[in-house]
């Protein structure tokens, strides 16, 4: 069994990236419907874990449905990484994911996400304590580099396999980017290159020909998808089917849109109540509708609803073209 189908459990997996506010429970169960393989949770501060902080049990529910599962978890102290690490490893989950490439200010500002990204040492000593102190195995993701003068991703991969990662995710951008201009496949193949260990490559995936094209041009081991899924978890199955060669899907037709929608509000309510559910569907409608006839009319509308039964009018009358 080759190192990929350990750590994923199939040869070339396609994994739903961790993104916070987006990738619950809810959402991850419909993307795996449609041909996901892999789940991460949203991240997880190692802080929050030793404080307990309620707000994050939600974020580690899961279900024997969605698995395999990675709970990604991101902080600066080592030990500390390691400590929270072990206390969650039993709660089902089929990896570690570290994540050192969150470019968010409030992350970086406290030396962690992608900051990491300018302290290899230190980054390797966080592997290194996670990967020792539990029993599943320990992936990274991170960026091409912080800024331009660090595009050192394959540098900084050799330091992570050497102290434990069994895999690593590269999104093709630095942190000075942010998710403006175009990804950068090239680091991901030199990347690639570097390590013997699985390498993902994730950035600028929104159909399956973008697939295909990165596998081919960067030779890694897994695709991740992340802002491609947003309002659009047919994406999986599109990938899927380009990967194998067989036809692509349609795209979906208004009435599966918005047969989609309401299950993931009526999932979301269930898990989260009406009142957070209906107000954080609000931005998931939104992408769903995008370039759709009226949509700027449909999110100004949206974001007046309050409560279940005014998302479904709202949501029959787009079916019926009323907008």
């Amino acid at each position: 069994m080759n190192q990929t189908k350990q750590i994923y459990g199939v040869d070339f997996p396609v994994i739903l990236a961790p993104m916070a506010g987006i990738t619950d429970l809810p959402f991850r169960l419909l993307c795996k419907e449609q041909g996901a393989d892999v789940m991460v949770t949203e991240m997880i501060s190692a802080k929050a874990l030793y404080y307990g902080n309620k707000n994050t049990l939600p974020l580690m529910m899961t279900t024997e449905a969605e698995k395999p599962l990675g709970v990604q978890i991101f902080g600066s102290d080592a030990e500390l990484m390691g400590q929270m690490a072990h206390k969650i490893e039993s709660e089902g989950f089929s990896y570690i994911d570290i994540n050192m490439g969150c470019p968010v200010p409030k992350i970086v500002n406290n030396k962690e996400g992608s900051a990491l990204m300018l302290q290899p040492e230190l980054a390797g000593r966080i592997v290194k304590e996670v990967s020792g102190a539990v029993s599943l195995p320990v992936t990274v993701k991170f960026r091409a580099g912080f800024d331009e003068a660090h595009r050192n991703a394959p540098e900084f991969a050799r330091v992570l396999e050497e102290n434990g990662a069994a895999a690593v995710t590269v999104h093709g951008r630095t942190r000075e980017q942010y998710y403006s201009g175009k990804a950068d496949w090239n680091i991901i193949r030199k990347v690639k290159e570097a390590v013997s260990i699985p390498v993902i490559g994730n950035g600028d995936i929104f159909s399956g020909e973008d697939a295909v094209t990165m596998r081919e041009q960067t030779g890694c081991d897994g695709i991740m998808v992340g802002r491609g899924a947003k309002g659009n978890p047919w994406i999986f199955r599109e990938i899927k089917a380009a990967l194998e060669g067989r036809p692509i899907p349609e795209r979906p037709e208004l009435k599966e849109v918005v047969a989609m929608l309401l299950r993931q509000t009526e999932s979301a309510i269930r898990f989260k109540g009406e009142y957070t559910a209906i107000r954080e569907m609000r931005k998931h409608t939104a992408w769903y509708t995008t370039g759709m006839h009226g949509s700027s009319r449909i999110r100004e509308a949206v974001n007046q609803v309050t409560d279940f039964e005014q998302m479904k009018k709202l949501l029959f009358e787009l079916t019926s073209h009323k907008f």
